[in-house]
């Protein structure tokens, strides 16, 4: 069957239902931003972009990578796109002179969004989805839920209830010493759906440990749901066990018979996904990673990243272990105000095996991150350098070998007399949100026998996802290449440099766009792998290999 998409919580059950259906993928974020571009990545995490340059939720990354499909921005609506749209339709006056309203404009924009998207498979096969998959974020109360809850409400009456298939993702908390699972929580949410118009045909308990069968007993009678429809979705050993564990309490009987589809979809067939959950479980050896950013103190601003890692770690059979280094701990200035911190840090960084420097913007911890790269560079440990990460090292080799003690980047330092990374000509300077060089684009390789192209197994060029504003000084080029760093990769123009690499070093690269937004469970990004393959000392072996 085919199906259409849309949180740890709802990517496994979406993934799940894959293995049956041909679906259709919603995500739909109550916020008022028309986008999560400018959101920062401590309050929201990180910004996922997409092929064609969509700034979404870091949840329709979670659903790239277990689905292993392309996503569209139509796949993702927030408040702020439907109202921009029907404030844009009353600017023309396509309402007739009627007084806007929430119900039925507001309702009726979001139900036509997702009926007019819901038919476009995401996996490439032709003809429409047969199921859509919609995600609806937040909390039951919500206020700004309230127009997304009253749009599903109408449009499980206008599909008729055979066709609309609501699970409520729920937590179960475990309350005092007696370890006690409280109910309470979810009969309330669940009581304030069904006051809203929605009924939960199963739901999907989060819970530390398995649900009891007197929990799952009180849970069915007081939210009206069938025992069989309530799922335990307690802790496991990595989030991959998670479909094995729907499918071994029946998740998919469930959803098919909701929707009347017992009769056409195919049994789960999770053969390989179980050999590769049992694999990262079995896995005992582990290579240390430093990752050198300034968002360090919530992890999900890097979420891509530490996927990406992980991916390219079991594609060496290794565990990951990612040692989170604040940026702003390696500064001189830290030895002074945080001596212990900055020790640590240095410590930290002396005893990696590779050393990462992700994406970023601002000035905070950029010292601390070229302190890092020269580290990596003299000490020939295998550094990769994304976005930033490449900034980074074009500044820091500029400061270092070429004796430019000001070089710096016009976003760090706009009067610097050396400018090295500069913002880019056709950037707005008035206006933030989608104003930067975004989505999938080509790379063209100036050198076949780069450490990249050996990776990518293509001479020629490679296609990856960008999301920046600021670039590499084009008239700086000649005097970095004629020291010994060489630009690998060019945009179609030749002016903008998107790869560098340093051949006097085991692995030296530093990229503009983010290979990790491409990254899959078991299609690693061809240089996170090479990356760990350098910092395990088997890449040359597998480049003779390729």
């Amino acid at each position: 069957m085919k199906l259409n998409n849309l949180s740890f919580d709802f990517t496994a059950i979406a993934f799940y239902c894959f293995t049956i259906l041909y679906f259709r993928i919603f995500l739909a974020d109550p916020y008022l931003n028309t986008d999560a571009g400018t959101m920062s990545p401590f309050e929201h995490g990180e910004v996922f972009v997409l092929d064609d340059g969509g700034e979404v939720d870091l949840d329709l990354g979670n659903y790239e990578r277990f689905l292993d499909v392309t996503l569209t921005k139509d796949n993702n609506i927030t408040t702020g796109k439907i109202f921009q749209s029907v404030i844009e339709k009353e600017r023309r006056g396509d309402y007739l002179g009627k007084t806007v309203q929430v119900v039925p404009h507001i309702t009726d924009a979001i139900k036509n969004w997702i009926e007019s998207v819901a038919v476009i498979p995401v996996d490439g096969e032709e003809g429409p989805a047969d199921v859509c998959v919609i995600e609806l974020g937040g909390t039951v109360g919500d206020i700004e839920s309230m127009p997304f809850i009253e749009a599903l409400r109408q449009l499980s009456f206008s599909v008729g209830q055979d066709h609309f298939c609501i699970i409520h993702v729920s937590l179960i908390p475990v309350l005092g010493v007696v370890g006690e699972q409280k109910t309470k929580p979810t009969q309330h949410s669940v009581r304030e759906l069904r006051a809203l118009g929605l009924t939960a045909h199963l739901l999907a308990c989060r819970s530390a440990q398995p649900l009891l069968e007197n929990t799952k007993e009180k849970v069915s009678q007081f939210c009206h749901v069938p025992a069989a429809n309530i799922l335990s979705i307690h802790d496991v050993p990595n989030i991959w066990h998670i479909p094995l564990l729907l499918r071994n309490q029946n998740a998919h009987h469930a959803i098919l018979k909701q929707l009347n589809l017992l009769g056409i979809a195919t049994p789960p067939d999770l053969e390989d996904w179980t050999k590769m959950a049992e694999t990262f479980d079995n896995l005992t050896n582990s290579v240390r990673i430093a990752m050198v950013g300034k968002y360090v103190g919530l992890t999900d601003s890097y979420l891509s990243v530490v996927k990406a890692l992980l991916h390219a770690c079991i594609a060496c059979s290794l565990k990951p272990s990612i040692d989170w280094i604040a940026a702003s701990d390696l500064e001189d200035e830290s030895a002074n105000m945080t001596p212990e911190a900055h020790a640590t840090a240095w410590e930290t960084l002396r005893n990696a095996a590779c050393v990462l420097v992700p994406g970023g913007f601002g000035d905070r911890g950029v010292r601390g991150m070229i302190l890092a790269a020269k580290y990596a560079r003299e000490n020939n440990i295998p550094y990769l350098g994304i976005c930033l990460g490449m900034q980074i090292s074009v500044i820091e080799f500029a400061r270092s070998v070429l004796g430019m003690e000001r070089a710096n980047s016009e976003e760090f330092d706009a009067l610097t007399s050396d400018r090295v990374v500069i913002f880019m000509p056709e950037g707005s300077t008035t206006h933030m949100g989608s104003t930067m060089r975004l989505g999938s684009r080509k790379t063209l390789l100036q050198t076949p026998d780069c450490i990249t192209a050996k990776m990518y197994g293509n001479p020629q060029y490679v296609d990856e996802r960008h999301r920046h504003r600021y670039e590499v000084n084009p008239d700086v080029i000649v005097v970095l290449e004629e020291r010994g760093l060489k630009f690998v990769g060019k945009d179609e123009t030749g002016r903008r440099m998107e790869i560098l690499e340093l051949p006097s070093h085991p692995f030296y690269v530093g990229v503009q766009f983010h290979p990790e937004f491409k990254s899959r469970p078991r299609r690693p990004s061809p240089l996170f792998l090479g990356f760990i393959l350098a910092a395990t000392g088997k890449l040359e072996a597998y480049l003779r290999s390729r």
